[in-house]
């Protein structure tokens, strides 16, 4: 689950992380008064402006932006507040911004001073670890570095048995060339990053950049914090900071059914149980032809109406043009699968685009013989190959 920046700077912040003091604002004058009570809060006499959206890239976009007088703080936020703002994140309609936060300006007098790093925090999947990636250049794409300077990229890995340990953290401080106070700061900014990606069962965080101030204090200047979905169970508070809005509707209304799906750009929905099938299926269209127009897992209980859900998530979507149905019986059987698709195709009424049903596993000749017994137009297949050889026909 994303979070917004400020989102993710409040959880960090109840850590121990050091963030920017931020006011999150919905309207200019409410920017306004945000932005003066920065100023008595910390002296700032500048003010970051920030397009709450769940993308990265907002600068480019034109969604951040310094504010030097408490007039441009109203400019800015009633040119972004409204705005449909694009990044290469966001594809080409972009996002709604809803809301803004203003900041604290972190780079205070002594400007030149100011350094920034980048850091993330994520599981190493080879190793079975979590790693600390760093870098001294921060504020640009950590792709562009490891293409450009790869060895200004330095990555820590985290025993989960002890978890991490002081001298870890001072030898990022090393690496990242500080020293004296700024040193002791970014040692103690490390420990309890660390401390809330573990807390909060995090499955990234990225902060880009982290900030050295001209004062020798270390600030997370921005903060892409995502949780493990599987974890939300134990953390009710963070899942009631979930944003429906920066959300596909779609794939929110899959969620409350216990689907895991995923909207794409193709033109063949797929409906399959387990996510390793469901990527062999997304190739095998692509090998036929076509183009996959989800990610859909039923899991393991594919019962009719479920089923059922799945075909009327997958119609929402006007760019399908067939669907591939592709079921391993091993938990769930291919014959109540089969019947599934029959009961589900008579409840939601005429469906006009082909339907190709693969089922291989437990029952699945008497699964194919429901279905061809059915006298509905749907095609079915038993091998992979046979299922690829269908969808390309049903293309043309």
């Amino acid at each position: 689950m994303n979070l917004h920046e400020y989102q993710g700077k409040a959880l960090l912040k109840s850590f121990g992380v050091t963030v920017p003091a931020g006011v999150v604002a919905y309207s200019p004058d409410e920017a306004y008064e945000a932005a003066k009570k920065l100023t008595k809060l910390t002296g700032t006499t500048k003010w970051a402006i920030k397009a709450q959206i769940h993308a990265g890239g907002r600068g480019k976009g034109g969604g951040v932006k310094i504010a030097k007088n408490i007039d441009e703080v109203m400019d800015y936020a009633e040119q972004i507040i409204g705005m449909q703002l694009i990044t290469p994140q966001t594809g080409a309609k972009g996002k709604h911004v809803n809301k803004i936060l203003i900041e604290q300006n972190v780079y205070y007098p002594g400007e030149s001073e100011t350094q920034e790093y980048y850091m993330s925090i994520l599981l190493n999947r080879q190793s079975g670890r979590n790693m600390i990636m760093y870098s001294p250049r921060g504020g640009m794409n950590i792709e562009q570095v490891a293409e450009e300077t790869p060895e200004e990229i330095f990555t820590e890995e985290i025993d989960p048995k002890v978890g991490i340990q002081p001298f870890q953290a001072r030898k990022v401080a090393f690496n990242l060339g500080l020293s004296g106070i700024a040193f002791k700061q970014m040692v103690k900014f490390v420990m309890s990053l660390y401390k809330a990606y573990v807390g909060v069962d995090a499955s990234l965080f990225e902060i880009n950049p982290v900030i050295k101030a001209a004062d020798d204090k270390v600030f997370a200047a921005d903060a892409k914090v995502v949780i493990d979905n599987n974890s939300l169970f134990r953390h009710p508070d963070i899942l009631e900071l979930r944003d429906f809005s920066e959300e596909n509707k779609t794939e929110v209304e899959a969620s409350r059914y216990d689907l895991s799906y995923v909207k794409l750009d193709g033109n063949v929905g797929c409906m399959v149980n387990g996510a390793g099938l469901a990527m062999a299926t997304m190739d095998i269209i692509k090998l036929s032809g076509g183009d996959p127009a989800n990610f859909l897992d039923v899991g393991g209980a594919a019962d009719s109406k479920r089923v059922e859900k799945a075909f009327r998530i997958i119609l929402k979507d006007p760019n399908v043009k067939a669907i591939l149905v592709n079921i391993f019986g091993g938990i769930v059987r291919c014959d109540s699968v089969a019947q599934g698709v029959v009961d589900a195709y008579h409840r939601i009424g005429k469906i006009k685009i082909p339907i190709i049903v693969r089922l291989q596993g437990t029952n699945a000749e008497e699964g194919k013989e429901i279905i061809d017994k059915s006298g509905l137009k749907v095609h079915s297949a038993i091998r992979l190959h046979e299922a690829a050889e269908k969808v390309k026909e049903v293309l043309g």
